[in-house]
Order: C-alpha cells, then sequence, then structure tokens
C-alpha cells in the first residue's frame, strides 16, 4: 500500500505471526521481516473484513493506490475502493489463464512438451469482487527454457519480472495513461487450492509425476508410498528426471530419515 508513486510502500498488510519450527514458536511473516528492516510500518490483521481494521486503514489519511501480492485472502470491496486509484494486484500468470491460488503449480502441472521453451508471464490486474476477474492493466511474456522448472524457480523469476512490470506499471497507473482491458472471460481456466494428497505420485506416469516432483518441491513435496517392515513408508522425491521416457529418481527423503540417493535407499530397502 502507497501513497506516492515510491518504489517503496507506506504500509504493508501482512499475516500475522505463525507457529514455525519444531518448537512451533511464533514467528513472523518474511514480509513482516523484510519490512521491519527497511523501516516500513507494518499492520498484521488477524481478520481483513472486520470494521477495526477498515476503521485503521481510514485512520491513517489519505490512500493513493493498495498493491496486492500473493496475500492469499478475499479483501472486501470497502477496501478495494478505498484508494483513490483503486486496487492493483500482481498475479502470476497470462490472465485470464490460470486464475485462482495455485497458477505457479497448475502451470507445471500442465501438459507442456518436456525439455523444451515454453510460454509464462505476469499480469497486472485491477482487483474487483470475483477472483482474478478484473480488468488487465499491464501484461509481460517470457519464455522458460527446460521446461518444467521447479515451482520455488518458476515463482522466482515470475516474482522478480512482477516487481520489474509493477513499478514501471504505478507512475503511468497514477498519471491515467494507461488504457485497461477488459478479460476475455469466455477463455477463463482456474487453478485450484493444493492439497497434500495432490502430491502423491503414480510412478507408472512418469511425466506427471516428473511435473508433480518440480511443482511441489517446497510443498506438498511429491512422494510415493511403500513398505519397509512390512509397515508403510512414505517417501519424498525431491530430485528426478526423465530418460527414454522413463522416470529416474535421482534423490529422496524417506519417512523418518535424511535426504539420500534413490540408490542408497533402494540398497537399504534390500
Amino acid at each position: 500500500m502507497a501513497r506516492e508513486s515510491n518504489s517503496l510502500p507506506a504500509l504493508i498488510i501482512t499475516a500475522p505471526p505463525k507457529p514455525k519450527g519444531r518448537g512451533l514458536e511464533l514467528a513472523p511473516s518474511e514480509v513482516k521481516v523484510w519490512a521491519d528492516a527497511h523501516g516500513i510500518p507494518t499492520l498484521e490483521p488477524k481478520e481483513i473484513k472486520s470494521e477495526d481494521f477498515l476503521n485503521s486503514l481510514k485512520a491513517l489519511g489519505h490512500w493513493d493506490m493498495f498493491v496486492v501480492a500473493s496475500y492469499g485472502k478475499i479483501i472486501p470491496r470497502a477496501i478495494i475502493d478505498l484508494p483513490t486509484n483503486g486496487t492493483l494486484n500482481v498475479h502470476p500468470s497470462l490472465l485470464p489463464a490460470l486464475r485462482g491460488p495455485s497458477p505457479i503449480q497448475s502451470a507445471i502441472l500442465e501438459d507442456a512438451p518436456i525439455g523444451e521453451t515454453h510460454e509464462s508471464g505476469v499480469t497486472i490486474m485491477l482487483i474487483d469482487e470475483q477472483v482474478d476477474h478484473g480488468a488487465i492493466v499491464a501484461q509481460e511474456k517470457m519464455t522458460i527454457p527446460n521446461w518444467p522448472p521447479r515451482g520455488s524457480e518458476l515463482e522466482a523469476i515470475l516474482g522478480k519480472k512482477g516487481g520489474e512490470l509493477l513499478v514501471q506499471t504505478i507512475p503511468k497507473w497514477i498519471a491515467g495513461s494507461i488504457a485497461i482491458r477488459p478479460q476475455n472471460h469466455t477463455l477463463a481456466t482456474f487453478s485450484k487450492k493444493i492439497s497434500k494428497q495432490d502430491a502423491e505420485l503414480d510412478l507408472n506416469d512418469p511425466a506427471t509425476s516428473l511435473r508433480k516432483i518440480r511443482a511441489f518441491d517446497i510443498w506438498p513435496r511429491a512422494y510415493f508410498v511403500t513398505e519397509r517392515n512390512g509397515r508403510p513408508m512414505r517417501v519424498v522425491v525431491t530430485e528426478a528426471h526423465l530418460e527414454n521416457e522413463a522416470l529416474v529418481i535421482d534423490r529422496v527423503v524417506p519417512e523418518g530419515k535424511r535426504k539420500m540417493s534413490y540408490a542408497d535407499f533402494t540398497r537399504g530397502q534390500k
């Protein structure tokens, strides 16, 4: 959230502290840590739809523009309409493709040719009351070689591109020199909320398995279930590749153990 077209915001809204680590101690979000390091004030509301939170924003004065990125909550209309120049959202896909909560993972899971160059991109849109539905303010395409990347890699690439595009767009948007264009809603596709079950591998489907291993490298992490001593054991696959259209598993994390080569794991199983 910014009052002027500066590269740094006047205020940051982020999630409240959450339990983290083995001790489950409350830890601030990474955004909060970054904001504190740069001397930017923050708010960490538990409930963004409350009247108290809306009133706290109003009490801080006039707002020129709000920017939303990876916030993960539905923003009420009263907040969307609060700033003079509206509320913009940075979305890591070429809208109207892949609206919803998991555009990066869903892009990797799509049936695109493995090992080839693939098109991706970011969109800056004007938020309305529907999910990723608003008019497009700016959009930039880019090509990703050797598809698919890991989810964390694609997130970093599109995050950097989205930030650069946002910095270029804000002054033009505030000056009123950008003509928005509505999305073609008939072409919309949608991503879904990812669950742990989505990450289970079917090792008889090599291409889909590789995409899951890459897409879910941070969470929920792709896995298969095998047996050890007559009991089911979950094995996370961290690295793999295709060879002659077959899945070759390189490194795994067996349940309760450290990361190891798949060759060492199979020897231990025997």
